[in-house]
């Protein structure tokens, strides 16, 4: 059985810490991009609330195969009837840098909360990436945009106009 010195011990050491420094400020918090880190990201940022039909509605009763594949729900108000798109065709042919650059910088309408995508850390953007992509079959597209005074054919929640 070979002995094995000290110093070998701290050689193995100082390679594993230059890994875990190499690999930045997500590995040594434990929260790499993966895709379980992705699904807990698309639940509490209350992703399929909008974007997966009757998950609100029947307290998150919806199986994972439904989810986020958008909402023919109309959000109606001064900007026009936004509907919440299938997230699993928008990122189809998106890349996950693209994807990253995408939920950086680009504000939406409302009633999406665009910010919080902004301030998400790189790590959770690129998990919610990879757990959308790993859902499968991408469904059919949400209704299109509507530009104001143009009134939906389908159900809508009407939001009052700005306070003056």
């Amino acid at each position: 059985m070979k002995r094995f010195h000290w110093s070998e011990f701290a050689l193995w050491g100082v390679a594993i810490i230059a890994i875990a420094l190499a690999a930045g400020p997500a590995f040594a918090r434990g929260d790499a991009p993966s895709v379980e880190r992705g699904r807990y990201v698309a639940q509490i940022a209350g992703c399929n609330d909008c974007h997966t039909a009757g998950y609100a509605m029947s307290g998150g009763k919806v199986p994972e195969s439904e989810w986020l594949k958008g909402d023919a729900l109309g959000w109606n108000g001064p900007w026009g009837t936004t509907y919440a798109p299938n997230l699993r065709l928008f990122m189809a042919n998106m890349t996950e840098d693209g994807w990253v650059n995408f939920a950086q910088t680009t504000p939406l309408r409302p009633p999406m909360p665009w910010f919080a995508l902004r301030d998400m850390s790189d790590a959770d953007r690129r998990s919610l990436y990879r757990f959308i992509r790993s859902l499968g079959a991408p469904g059919a597209p949400a209704p299109a945009y509507l530009p104001p005074g143009q009134t939906p054919k389908g159900p809508f929640v009407q939001f009052p106009a700005p306070p003056k």
